[in-house]
Order: structure tokens, then sequence, then C-alpha cells
């Protein structure tokens, strides 16, 4: 039986930390003890002073109460202990980054949805959140990818010297009569083109990457318009598993594109 944590424990544990740690905790704490060290009751028969404390404490034990029984509550506590695995600050690309936040917003009105559903409804929608969960974490590390590409000065100057370095060989090689110096000039020509051709791959991989960025944020909102229509009937059905297979089949490809990217930087650096 496996040990990890199911999704409504790790939500009762998030809200519950949530509340502990909330400012209306703290206001909590701070009324309590003023009550108790600064207001003397001397007219009510039997009043010990310590029942400020027994007060104060049932006071944060209905706060905590409220916030368990409430869906809303705990599905924006799952989605706040999700969303702490990604820095959105690491994102430079501003396209990128709303589409990061846009992905993560349809995440957590999903979690809405699970918590607010009953029985087999519930569960089917909490994995199917949990599914996404992969989605977006692969969204994520196609992002930084992008973003390593962006901001890498030496593949822009290096797009803008091969060719003339490609130009130049081949006007020296057209002009030499040696053999020996030719060869030597031809394989460095060759190489020169497998390097302007890494280059274009690399710079097309990265625009492909950028497209599949944005439809796989729309295939996300196709998936959560499909959540908010299926009903309790069709849980057992087809459909709630074709859900699940195209949430599969999206990050099958987002993983093949970031593999491919991770390719052809190799290749580029192998050929450095």
């Amino acid at each position: 039986m496996s040990q990890e944590p199911t999704v409504r424990e790790r939500a009762w544990g998030a809200i519950f930390r949530n509340a502990v740690l909330s400012w209306q905790t703290a206001v909590t704490l701070i009324i309590t003890l003023v009550l108790y060290f600064g207001v003397q009751i001397t007219n009510i028969p039997g009043w010990e002073q310590w029942f400020w404390l027994v007060l104060g404490g049932l006071a944060e034990v209905a706060f905590i109460a409220s916030n368990l029984s409430d869906p809303g509550a705990a599905a924006r506590a799952v989605a706040k202990e999700f969303e702490e695995q990604f820095d959105l600050g690491q994102i430079k690309s501003t396209v990128a980054r709303q589409r990061l936040q846009s992905a993560l917003e349809y995440r957590r009105n999903m979690a809405t949805l699970a918590q607010r559903a009953k029985g087999a409804l519930r569960i089917s929608l909490e994995q199917t959140t949990k599914d996404v969960n992969q989605w977006i974490g692969h969204m994520y590390e196609l992002a930084l990818h992008i973003d390593a590409f962006d901001n890498n000065e030496l593949v822009e100057r290096d797009r803008k010297m091969v060719p003339q370095q490609i130009e130049k060989t081949q006007i020296r090689l057209n002009r030499e009569t040696d053999p020996t110096i030719r060869r030597d000039l031809e394989q460095q020509l060759n190489q020169l083109k497998q390097q302007l051709a890494n280059l274009d791959q690399t710079a097309n991989s990265v625009k492909r990457a950028e497209i599949q960025l944005e439809s796989t944020l729309s295939s996300l909102g196709t998936i959560y318009a499909q959540m908010s229509l299926l009903g309790t009937k069709e849980v057992d059905s087809g459909r709630a598993q074709r859900l699940r297979l195209e949430i599969q089949d999206e990050v099958a490809s987002l993983q093949d594109t970031i593999s491919a990217m991770d390719e052809v930087q190799s290749q580029r650096l192998q050929l450095r």
C-alpha cells in the first residue's frame, strides 16, 4: 500500500498550517494575552483569569474548524502548496510566464471543482488534477529551456558569425591550390555548415516549443471545461478515462519536446 498522503490529507495539513500561521491566529493570540494579563473580572462569581486562555483556545479551534470545512480553503491550500514548487520569477520570458500563470489558475479551479464534488466524482476529479500536476511541471521545464536559449548571447553571436565564416572559408577554398590546405579547408567548411545547421535546428526547436506552450495552455483550458461538465453518472464511463488519456498524451508530448531540445543542445555543444 502506498504511503503517499492522499489529496485530502495533504489539503487538511496545508489548511491547518495556513490557519495556525495566519494573521487571524496572531490577532487571536494577542487579544487573548491582553485579556489574560490586563483585564480583571470581579463581578462574575467563579470567574478565573485562566478562562481567557480557554476562550482564546476555543476561538482558535473554531477558526481552524471553519477553514477545514470550507472547500474553497482546501483548494486554495493545496494550490498554494503545489505552486510553491515553481518560482515564476526565474522565467524571464514574459509570454512564457503568463502562460504558466494561466496554467496554475486553471489548476486552482480544477482543485476547487474536486473539493466541491462528492463520492466517486470527487475521487475522479482529484486524480485528474493530480495528473495535471505533471503537465504543469513539464510546462515549467519547457519555459526554462526557452529562457536558456533566449538569454544565450553566445548562440546569438554564433548565428551571426558562422555564416560569415562559411563565406570566408568558401572563398579561401576556391582560391587555394595546395591539396593539403584544401583538405583542411574542406573539413573546416563542413564543420561550420554542421554548426550552422545545429544552430538553426536549435532556433527552430525553440520556436516549436513556444508554439507548443501556447497550444498546451489551450488544451489545459479544454480539459478544465470538460471537468466542469463531468457529471456523477459519467465518472465510471469512458468520458473520464478519455480525459485522463488526453492529459497523458499532452504530458508525453511535452516530454518529447524537452528531450528533443536537450538533444539538439547536446549536439551543438559536442560540435563546439
